[in-house]
């Protein structure tokens, strides 16, 4: 009778010892490529394919439309509505996912974070050179898809025509021209809660639900102008692009709070990263340093807070 109760009992206490252990949990993560890309490309493909390896976690590139055609021509506010259905029909991702997003990509990747209803949760964030608060002029000496398209529209880039034909568009901020940007630039003014009187708290409650937000800037980055938007950085309004950046915790936007970068900063779940190289030229050493650990498991549980 006695070993009988010793026996009920360690079957009690090991139970109780392995329900106090956290599950792990498989989340899966998703991919948006950038301006120009494509998920069947070899370099989309095999950083999708690499991250599967070394997180151990399952992973897909989610495609918008015809991919690089569409990356291009596509208005962001339309990209993210796409991006929006494809995900709530994905229902690996119904418990909750991890997003990593190349260049533009990332605008579409805060679109659906923002302004997604009734979408599975985002838990960690990861951005790759994103155009967060825009991009004020073309690259001195730049001949690609990106900058020869930026050309064509720059000067009558907040028209109605080249607004919704074009997805940079949809980005440019030019420092001199704020009151134009506002009233006629179609989707970063509402993605940053930029507009005055017009402030979503949804998008905001949405965005600080994230448990990870990494914000990775490329050091030699000569497509984003300021290669600091990468961080949330950009210039003061009114000032030229020659004028010194703003740091982000000296923008109005993290200083008023606007989409809770503030938030999440002061609760230690930003991480602000600068690595070697031009534009989305990550190493495979940095991509495990810096980008797998936030496809893992141990990343949900995360507090930590690392400006480099």
């Amino acid at each position: 009778m006695e070993k009988s109760f010793q026996r009920s009992a360690l079957l009690v206490t090991l139970s109780l010892f392995f329900f106090s252990i956290p599950v792990s949990l498989s989340v899966p993560f998703v991919l948006f490529h950038g301006f120009g890309g494509e998920c069947s490309n070899d370099k989309v493909s095999n950083l999708t394919q690499f991250l599967i390896n070394h997180s151990g976690y399952p992973g897909t590139c989610v495609e918008i439309g015809d991919g690089v055609k569409d990356s291009l021509f596509m208005p962001l506010r339309q990209q993210a509505s796409i991006a929006c259905e494809k995900i709530k029909q994905m229902p690996e991702l119904s418990e909750g996912y991890n997003i990593v997003a190349e260049s533009q990509g990332n605008l579409v990747a805060r679109g659906l974070i923002e302004f997604c209803d009734n979408a599975p949760p985002v838990i960690n964030y990861v951005s790759l050179g994103g155009p967060h608060a825009g991009v004020a002029a073309i690259p001195e000496g730049c001949d690609s898809a990106f900058c020869i398209l930026m050309k064509a529209f720059f000067a009558v880039i907040y028209s109605d025509f080249a607004q919704d034909h074009t997805a940079p568009s949809g980005y440019v901020k030019k420092p001199m021209e704020i009151k134009n940007y506002l009233e006629h630039s179609k989707y970063l003014p509402k993605l940053n809660n930029e507009r005055p009187g017009e402030k979503n708290s949804t998008f905001k409650d949405r965005f600080t639900s994230l448990q990870n937000l990494v914000l990775i800037m490329f050091q030699n980055d000569t497509i984003l102008v300021p290669r600091e938007t990468s961080w949330f950085g950009y210039y003061p309004d009114g000032a030229s692009s020659s004028t010194p950046v703003l740091p982000p915790q000296k923008t109005k936007l993290y200083t008023e709070d606007w989409i809770g970068l503030k938030t999440l900063d002061d609760a230690g779940k930003v991480r602000f990263i600068s690595v070697p190289g031009g534009h989305i030229e990550i190493t495979e050493e940095d991509l495990v340093k810096y980008v797998v650990p936030y496809l893992q498991n141990e990343s949900l549980f995360s507090s930590e807070h690392e400006t480099i």
